[in-house]
């Protein structure tokens, strides 16, 4: 794989406190990379959304972010006003509590309401699979699929794990037959991690190190 190729596949991703200036760089090195998306927390969409009009980079931003926790009426609101300030992709977490409950139905009526809300924009649900057994991963894809949503998500990157080849590996199984992508993101670091999560199934990957990435 080309890193030329991958580039195209990266979100490039700042989701620690950031100053102005770290975002401006983050936009300005996406546009450079080619990179699909930049993303950022809710507070600095307006702000990377600007920096990128006219281009082909994507301004995603995190919803429920880190925990999923938030009440859905919260992460609807989070949607539309993100959408507003100009997000064109949406990463919501979904709700870990229900998730290691195993109330499905519940994850699925929370997906289902930011679905709604997000209309014609992308919607990717981090699962945080560090915290699930694949039977719970397996569930939670086929919960994303019923309520709408277009990627399966491993991590948040705040998580205690990562993405792993078996985590991308089972979502991709899972969720590629019903037309739902793959976003691998936690703890990849070079262009050899990011190729792998592509080999086992990742359509997209989160990463905040996309430049190192991507260097000749």
């Amino acid at each position: 794989m080309l890193k030329d190729n991958i580039a195209k596949m990266i979100d490039h991703t700042l989701l620690k406190p950031a100053k102005e200036s770290e975002i401006i760089t983050l936009c300005a090195e996406a546009k450079q990379y080619g990179f699909a998306s930049v993303c950022v927390n809710p507070y600095h969409v307006k702000l990377a959304a600007k920096e990128l009009q006219g281009t082909d980079v994507k301004v995603c931003t995190v919803i429920g972010f880190p925990l999923g926790e938030n009440t859905t009426a919260t992460k609807v609101f989070e949607t539309k006003n993100a959408i507003k300030s100009g997000a064109t992709e949406i990463d919501m977490v979904m709700n870990q509590s229900l998730a290691k409950s195993n109330a499905w139905k519940k994850v699925e009526k929370d997906i289902a309401a930011v679905k709604k809300a997000c209309g014609d924009v992308l919607l990717k649900v981090i699962l945080e699979t560090c915290n699930l057994t694949p039977k719970q991963i397996i569930s939670a894809c086929n919960a994303c699929v019923n309520a709408g949503a277009q990627y399966v998500k491993t991590s948040t990157g705040f998580g205690k794990g990562g993405a792993t080849t078996e985590a991308v590996s089972l979502m991709a199984d899972m969720v590629h037959p019903k037309g739902l992508k793959v976003k691998a993101s936690g703890g990849i670091h070079n262009f050899d991690e990011a190729s792998l999560m592509v080999l086992n199934g990742a359509d997209r990957i989160g990463a905040s190190c996309g430049v190192e990435i991507c260097k000749k």
